[in-house]
Formats: structure tokens, C-alpha cells, sequence
């Protein structure tokens, strides 16, 4: 056959098989797109859970500043996965830590350890705030300043680690104080809500 005539009838074949192949390809996008847990999120979400890059997404930590004595490391936490994620343990290179929670005793907003760790229900987030959950820093080796980036590690209780950094800042929300033993109340905290949780920039 006349190689002219052979390039006339390869040509619309190639053009036929290219709009196949896209048409394929954008299919595997669409359905991609709607089945991603990024899918419902909002910009700002996604990008901040999955730059975390582990097991869970960690939005806006933060770190209470103090001179001494205990303080605490705040956030939120963002499962996008299948499962349950429990935290069982914190560390970093300034305190010993415990999980801590608050908790309503004899009508007073009182401090205590996490028992059985800190779940994160699949497909859902979880915050760590002043008044509720929290990672415990129990004795500072030095002060935490304003400023001060402090790297934390958390381990699961399937025994995998992720480390992320969260930044010292000042708070004077709730006027709680992070005072030794556990159970007791906690001088300015109380039981009445609309208390200001929210740190200063």
C-alpha cells in the first residue's frame, strides 16, 4: 500500500486512540477526587493535614509560654484515615509529659491523666485546648518563651511515632494554673463555659 495512503489511515486511528486515552485519564481523576478525604475539606484544612506528612494531621500547635514548672501544648488533631488513631504517649527535650484531660469533680473543672490515651475517631478531628484535652509538660528543665519552637514526638498505641513542632505563645484565657497533683482543682478554672480559650498572638 502507497505509504501516503497508510499515513491518511494511521492518522485518525492515532487521533481516535489519544481521545480514548484521555478520556480514561480524566475518569481516573474525577473518581479519585471524589472518593479523597479532600474532597469535603476546606483549602486551608487540607493543606495543613496533610503537610504533617504521619499518622495524624496537626493543626495550629501551640505551646503555652512559662518560666517553670508545668505547662502545655495545644492543637488540633485530624485523623483523615480508616481507623481509630489512639495517642498513648507524648515526649520532648524541655519536660517529662503526661495526657491529661479535664474533668468535672465536686463541681469544680479539675486536671487529670488521660486514662487510656487519647482517642482520635477515624475520619474526624480532635482538639487539644485549654479546659479539655492536652498534652502535659509536667517539669521544665528551662523556660518556654514566647516564640520558643518546641518539637514534641507522640506515640500510638499500634507503636508507630510522628514528631511535629508547635511555637511558645502567651495565655491568659482562663488564668489557669498548671499546679502539681493530679485531680485537683485547678485556681481560676470553674465549671461556668464561655471562658476565653484562645492564646495571644
Amino acid at each position: 500500500m502507497p505509504s501516503s495512503i497508510t499515513g491518511r489511515l494511521l492518522r485518525p486511528a492515532a487521533v481516535l486512540s489519544a481521545a480514548v486515552l484521555a478520556v480514561s485519564v480524566a475518569a481516573c481523576g474525577s473518581a479519585d477526587d471524589s472518593s479523597g478525604p479532600t474532597a469535603t475539606t476546606s483549602p486551608t484544612a487540607s493543606a495543613s493535614t496533610s503537610a504533617a506528612a504521619g499518622v495524624l494531621g496537626i493543626r495550629d500547635p501551640w505551646v503555652k509560654a512559662a518560666d517553670k514548672g508545668m505547662t502545655a501544648a495545644f492543637g488540633t488533631l485530624v485523623n483523615d484515615g480508616d481507623a481509630d488513631v489512639t495517642i498513648t504517649a507524648a515526649t520532648t527535650e524541655v519536660s517529662p509529659m503526661e495526657l491529661h484531660e479535664m474533668a468535672m469533680k465536686d463541681g469544680k473543672m479539675v486536671m487529670r491523666a488521660k486514662q487510656g490515651g487519647i482517642v482520635i475517631k477515624a475520619k474526624s478531628s480532635h482538639a487539644l485546648e485549654p479546659g479539655g484535652d492536652h498534652l502535659m509538660l509536667m517539669n521544665l528543665t528551662k523556660p518556654v518563651r514566647a516564640g520558643d519552637e518546641l518539637t514534641f514526638t507522640l506515640t500510638f498505641g499500634d507503636g508507630r511515632t510522628q514528631v511535629f513542632t508547635a511555637v511558645a505563645k502567651p495565655f491568659t484565657g482562663a488564668q489557669e494554673s498548671y499546679a502539681p497533683g493530679h485531680g485537683e482543682p485547678m485556681p481560676g478554672m470553674s465549671a461556668s463555659p464561655g471562658m476565653s480559650m484562645s492564646p495571644t498572638s
